[in-house]
């Protein structure tokens, strides 16, 4: 089922993502999904560059979906201007991709104080620009394109706030409401109280959220997280409760199922964060009773 016609029917949606591979063929992320094939309504493929080396991300969207994967592009508007991402998008059409998530790498913080605003920002107007003309089948700059170019459109959003949204991020969500977003996705969710405050504060906007779920498999991965990531991201009892477990993984497993079977009744769906853990995901995925 596309990804369009899954939010339309309001089905609960499992989605996960991949990295594009530096230093193999995007053939072989295949086999790995397909241990999970019908089971995910679709894969995101990050951006990602190491030493220089870019990862083909939309050759990667391209493979997944010549295997019946649900591709989705995922890409940043903080380093692009319009004609750069203008360029990024007509490549995805071109390849076939019908899907579209656009967040920054980083959090923006806004303020007098570091205590003020901090969520993820999506440079709206940018975006909004690039998408309108290549719906119209124009550039930014006015020439004709062969083609007109269509996306569902995700955006990503700081979710960690309860019913404490600020209201620059409200402008910024009504303003990603505006322009066409088709689901949000938030940040990784572990406190499943404040993240329902937080859906029924943004359900005034009338589109389905998905929450982010974490695979954490050790207690020093939810360290590391915290420490170059972002301060608490992952809540100390988590960490401890890891850390103490004498089989970590079926700990790993229980906290995600624990948390999943907690949003089922909130939101729209879940976006699995694998971190590196993508063959065991049929093993999450059975524990927390999806598909």
């Amino acid at each position: 089922m596309k990804l369009r016609e899954a939010l339309a029917k309001r089905k609960f949606l499992v989605t996960t993502e991949i990295q594009a591979p530096i230093d193999e063929e995007p053939e072989g992320i295949v086999k790995t999904f397909n241990l999970v094939r019908g089971r995910v309504d679709g894969v995101s493929v990050s951006e990602v560059e190491i030493e220089g080396i870019v990862g083909d991300t939309i050759k990667t969207c391209e493979v997944l979906k010549q295997n019946r994967f649900e591709a989705i592009y995922q890409t940043s508007t903080r380093q692009k201007n319009r004609l750069q991402l203008q360029k990024d998008l007509i490549l995805a059409h071109e390849a076939g991709v019908e899907n579209l998530l656009v967040f920054t790498e980083d959090y923006r913080i806004t303020g007098d104080s570091l205590q003020e605003i901090m969520f993820f920002h999506v440079d709206s107007g940018k975006l909004a620009s690039v998408l309108e003309h290549i719906r119209e089948g124009r550039t930014v700059d006015g020439k004709e394109l062969p083609y007109k170019a269509e996306f569902i459109l995700g955006s990503g959003v700081e979710s960690c706030w309860g019913k404490n949204v600020p209201e620059l991020e409200m402008k910024e969500m009504e303003e990603m409401t505006r322009i066409g977003t088709g689901y949000f996705l938030t940040t990784p969710v572990f406190d499943l109280d404040r993240f329902e405050k937080f859906v029924k504060t943004v359900g005034t906007f009338g589109v389905p959220v998905i929450a982010e779920v974490m695979i954490l498999r050790t207690a020093g991965m939810g360290r590391f997280l915290n420490r170059h990531f972002k301060s608490g991201l992952v809540p100390e009892w988590i960490i401890q409760k890891l850390a103490k477990a004498s089989d970590k993984q079926k700990a790993s497993i229980y906290l995600f199922a624990d948390i999943v079977t907690g949003i089922k009744d909130i939101c729209q769906g879940i976006h699995i964060i694998t971190i590196g853990g993508e063959e065991k995901l049929r093993y999450y995925l059975d524990a927390a009773k999806l598909r």
